[in-house]
């Protein structure tokens, strides 16, 4: 019989799970601040994305929670990859042609190159992206989790040994109507380990036009109360603990207190996915002021998509350090990997969450009035998006 990992909590005390999942974990190790440490469930791949704690994982005395590490150095793979929508009114064809093509690069990774611990796709590698889509569309076109995609790329990650993260358009059984965007984190074992939902989308910024257009997507954000109810408060800053380290995502820009939150949770790699542009100094800035290794994966020139194929929005995925120092960068704007070896045991072994001084921000943020309240789309849900964009932009529905 394999022997089951140990997970160890931040008071040092050690318990036995077979699923290292972020809520599997937390459900049964009770981590509050400072909480005494109780025999952890087993739970299956989809119960690990089920109700989790309410008490938030975030120690009081610079130490968090993590599972013991499989090796000193690991390797992360950032998949810079095209973007190809599939025909909505008919997605079958293109899905497949898609997940065939991740399938093909992912052997070219692990088998032509120094195989990566962690392959890191970008938002949209099985689906696509498309402005002109609505939710129909969507919903039509998205994958499920678990689905044949998953199952495929399960396939390979046990082949390989490696962890496969990507992000889709899924449709939800539990979310009837809803557009999700997740990033999913399947394990060396084929499973699914975790599901990281999108978490607030960038809002105000986009136009066709002179029209304000926003995006869809049911975040955490504009269905926060609901989603607290179902998953548990923890899981809405998420950190995934693995043996080669604690693992957040993000599909958002210009956020920097959500990675100062997963940071203080804990997490020592973020993953950082882009479509059709970022800002880099966004991506450095995450590194540096939380002292934690920060990849961002955008998608490569991509024949075949709604915009012009020259590579205005495409490439410069990279990964930086925890001093801001770009340690792998794209050398150009095609389908690449970027890889590079992070010394995770030695890094972890004096790495602390970020210290600063609260008291005085405190009372701003304490004052401020958010423009876009929460939880906007728990009783409508736009049919695209121009109408998303007069929804969450009337005057109504606004605070200033």
């Amino acid at each position: 019989m394999p022997r089951k990992p140990r997970i160890t909590t931040p008071d040092g005390r050690t318990t036995l799970s077979e699923e290292l999942s972020r809520r599997g974990f937390l459900t049964g190790a009770g981590l509050a601040l400072g909480a005494a440490t109780t025999a952890v469930t087993t739970p299956t791949a989809e119960a690990a994305m089920g109700k989790g704690p309410d008490a938030l994982a975030v120690s009081r005395n610079g130490s968090y929670a993590t599972v013991p590490l499989a090796k000193d150095m690991i390797r992360l793979g950032v998949m810079q990859t095209r973007v190809r929508p599939v025909d909505a009114a008919s997605p079958e064809k293109g899905r497949r042609e898609n997940l065939d093509h991740m399938l093909k690069l992912i052997a070219n990774a692990q088998e032509w190159n120094p195989p990566s611990d962690i392959l890191f796709f970008h938002e949209f590698p099985i689906t696509g992206f498309s402005y002109d889509w609505d939710r129909k569309d969507i919903l039509r076109l998205s994958i499920e989790l678990p689905g044949p995609e998953t199952e495929a790329l399960g396939v390979a990650a046990r082949k390989y040994g490696c962890y496969i993260v990507f992000g889709s358009y899924v449709r939800d059984k539990d979310w009837p109507d809803h557009v999700l965007s997740i990033t999913t984190i399947i394990g060396p074992d084929g499973r699914i380990l975790d599901k990281h939902w999108k978490v607030r989308n960038i809002m105000g910024v986009f136009r066709i036009g002179q029209a304000p257009i926003e995006l869809m997507t049911s975040t955490i954000y504009n269905n926060l109360d609901r989603y607290i109810e179902m998953y548990g408060a923890d899981a809405v800053i998420p950190v995934t603990r693995t043996p080669v380290g604690n693992i957040s995502t993000g599909a958002m820009q210009r956020e920097p207190e959500l990675f100062r939150a997963m940071a203080l949770k804990g997490a020592e790699i973020l993953l950082r996915t882009a479509t059709g542009s970022f800002i880099p100094a966004d991506i450095q800035a995450t590194a540096v002021t939380n002292r934690v290794y920060t990849a961002v994966c955008n998608n490569a020139v991509s024949p075949g998509n709604q915009f012009f194929e020259e590579p205005g929005g495409s490439g410069g995925s990279a990964v930086y350090d925890p001093t801001g120092n770009p340690i792998a960068m794209a050398r150009n704007e095609f389908e690449q990997l970027v890889a590079t070896n992070i010394p995770i045991k030695a890094f972890r072994a004096t790495h602390k969450p970020p210290d600063f001084a609260w008291e005085l921000y405190a009372p701003v943020y304490a004052q401020h009035v958010r423009k876009y309240p929460p939880n906007k789309f728990a009783g409508k849900l736009p049919a695209d998006l121009r109408e998303a964009g007069r929804w969450l932009n009337d005057p109504k529905n606004v605070n200033w």
